[in-house]
């Protein structure tokens, strides 16, 4: 009898996620005897669970607040993990213990599926400069966008992102940002602002070209104020949710040997429950 494969979210806390009811859905749909578990650990028990791993019945792992970049000493990161400075997913190749971030194909994967052809864009502008805006400007700049402008409220942040990824990215004061709004094809929301129980993220849209299209990683509220302002212009649009969805695929793949579909089935499931609870609006 083939042993079943079980895969976990590492976390603290971590019972908010709906990583484990996206996984379990794909494991039922395909039919693979398997599980994903939550597993709760606080930093300083850390390294010693993922460096026992295995021993502990897990093939791989998810890796949440507040241990992403912890994660890159303790495994072996590919170039988008190294290029992010955090891993979300780790799996076994063999006896090693590998480590990437699928938060970048998350975003571009959600894109292609909510946009088609968004990837005809000059000009991105991506605000704020956190780990989920580093995810985004490398996912970009592998698809071929020319100029990523970057807009942060510490323009330090930004300085330093953007001598990292090199001269695709320019850095700007907030204050610039109306000047950008006529030229930006793609406009991401990378902050926690208008996230539920955040300040609201105050933009306007309608400065925008009529083609563009409006990103906000942030899911909780499924509709932000920026994507409903963005949609009632007739802007296509990419929330959070969606590339929630899209970053879990690989991780399965890697785990469980299939690569699952993101359908209409499973994003009804998970609205579902974030509706339920309204509990936490970014992260795996």
């Amino acid at each position: 009898m083939t042993k079943s494969r079980a895969a976990c979210l590492i976390g603290w806390p971590a019972a908010h996620s709906r990583s484990p009811l996206i996984h379990h859905h794909w494991l039922r749909q395909l039919g693979i005897e398997g599980g994903y578990n939550i597993e709760a650990v606080p930093p300083e028990g850390f390294a010693e669970f993922v460096q026992r791993l295995s021993t502990h019945g897990f093939v791989g792992a998810n890796v949440t607040i507040p241990h992403k970049v912890r994660a890159l000493a303790l495994t072996t990161p590919d170039a988008r993990a190294r290029a992010v400075g955090a891993a979300n997913t780790l799996w076994y190749e063999g006896s090693e213990l590998r480590s990437t971030n699928t938060d970048i194909e998350g975003f571009i994967n959600n894109l292609d599926a909510s946009a088609k052809g968004w990837d005809n864009i000059d000009d991105a502008l991506v605000l704020g400069a956190g780990g989920s805006s580093r995810a985004v400007v490398y996912g970009l700049i592998e698809r071929g966008i020319k100029r990523v402008h970057l807009v942060n409220r510490t323009i330090e942040r930004a300085r330093a992102l953007a001598d990292q990824f090199g001269p695709v990215v320019h850095c700007l004061a907030s204050e610039k940002l109306g000047e950008l709004f006529p030229h930006a094809g793609l406009l991401v929301n990378t902050t926690s602002l208008g996230m539920h129980g955040q300040p609201a993220l105050e933009l306007d849209v309608g400065l925008l070209p009529p083609n563009a299209i409006v990103a906000d990683l942030v899911y909780v509220p499924l509709e932000t104020e920026l994507l409903k302002a963005a949609r009632a212009r007739g802007l296509k649009t990419a929330d959070g949710l969606g590339m929630l969805l899209h970053q879990a695929v690989r991780g399965f793949e890697l785990w469980f040997g299939q690569r699952p579909e993101v359908t209409a089935e499973l994003r009804a499931l998970v609205e579902a429950d974030l509706r339920g609870t309204g509990v936490s609006g970014r992260g795996t």
